[in-house]
């Protein structure tokens, strides 16, 4: 005998991406955890599985989107030092 409540652990449905980390790239708009754009992300119960499975199959080509970096220890280093104001 199996019980009802298995049923909804066993679907055949594609997952949420989400890694819980929900922030928008203020630039790309795409959240810097899962990739998805806010839209994606707000229709995503609403999607049919072959949407789905697209948004997750464009998403390692939206990685480098994000991983531009503006400094860092990288950036002030070729900057050399700043200024301390005593001479």
């Amino acid at each position: 005998m199996t019980d009802e409540s298995d049923e909804i652990w066993t679907r055949d449905e594609v997952e949420s991406p989400c890694i819980k980390i929900c922030v928008i790239h203020p630039e790309t708009r795409l959240c810097t955890g899962c990739l998805r754009s806010i839209d994606e992300i707000s229709q995503w119960s609403r999607l049919p599985p072959d949407a789905r499975r697209a948004v997750l199959a464009d998403l390692p080509a939206r990685a480098p989107l994000l991983r531009k970096r503006r400094g860092g220890r990288s950036a002030r280093l070729k900057r050399g030092p700043r200024p301390t104001g005593k001479d």
